[in-house]
């Protein structure tokens, strides 16, 4: 594993839920087994989070899919960071592709949305990737820099930053990066880590895998060495192949 951290999963469920299947899937969840040493995470919509804090296994932390860019105040709307604390929520994913493209985020909102978080005591899950058209025209590693840079000219301390790489082109298409795709784009990530933040950063940070992650794919992806986890999208709606992504780098180890 690149990074000196715990294996992470994140399962983002994304605008998807009801009362009734978020509480199956709780249930489910709370029944699944994974190993101690993996970070489990789930982050529901913002209206199911309370019952989700309240009633899932205390094995796996909460996220939020967002959070406003500053203090809470006059902003119809938005959920503060002080809003997801006052939950008991550690983490937050920001720059998540479809906000950047359906809502137009930049790369230094995401970057100043990254920073308030952290400043306000939040732990945060930055995304980055590119889409199909930027690699296919060369454009992919200018794009990962200017989404990179976006963050690092923002925040000094790197230590509750997770970077989730997810290439666009494989997110909800059912296309996955190969293994050797992915791990080729996560060493990037390290070393531009090591160059323009530090050495040190680049060892401690955890870079995980976003797009179209499932439970035939994990295990394998899991096993390319700067890969230390993953986002995970529709299969996180589902308890038992989410369980099995969870497991994909005990599968490695043994």
């Amino acid at each position: 594993m690149g990074s000196s951290g715990n294996f992470f999963v994140a399962g983002n469920w994304k605008s998807n839920g009801t009362k009734e299947s978020v509480s199956k899937l709780v249930k489910e969840l709370n029944s699944s087994k994974f190993p101690s040493d993996v970070d489990v995470i789930v982050a529901p919509t913002f209206v199911h989070l309370p019952y989700v804090v309240d009633n899932i296994d205390s094995r796996y932390q909460v996220s939020a899919q967002n959070c406003w860019v500053g203090k809470a105040g006059a902003y119809t709307g938005e959920v503060a960071p002080e809003h997801l604390l006052d939950l008991g929520l550690q983490w937050v994913i920001l720059g998540h592709s479809e906000r950047r493209s359906l809502l137009k985020e930049s790369n230094e909102f995401v970057g100043d949305k990254t920073a308030n978080a952290l400043a306000q005591g939040m732990k945060v899950i930055a995304c980055i990737g590119e889409t199909l058209e930027q690699r296919e025209s060369g454009q992919m590693y200018n794009v990962l820099d200017g989404q990179l840079s976006g963050i690092a000219d923002r925040i000094a301390d790197w230590e509750n930053v997770v970077v989730a790489y997810e290439p666009v082109w494989a997110i909800g298409t059912g296309k996955v990066a190969t293994p050797d795709q992915a791990q080729e784009v996560h060493a990037y990530i390290r070393k531009w880590l090591a160059d323009k933040v530090l050495p040190k950063v680049s060892g401690a940070t955890r870079i995980i895998y976003g797009g179209s992650v499932n439970d035939k794919n994990s295990a394998e992806l899991a096993g390319k060495e700067d890969v230390d986890g993953f986002l995970v999208g529709g299969a996180s709606l589902q308890a038992a192949s989410f369980a099995t992504i969870c497991n994909a780098n005990a599968k490695v180890a043994a």
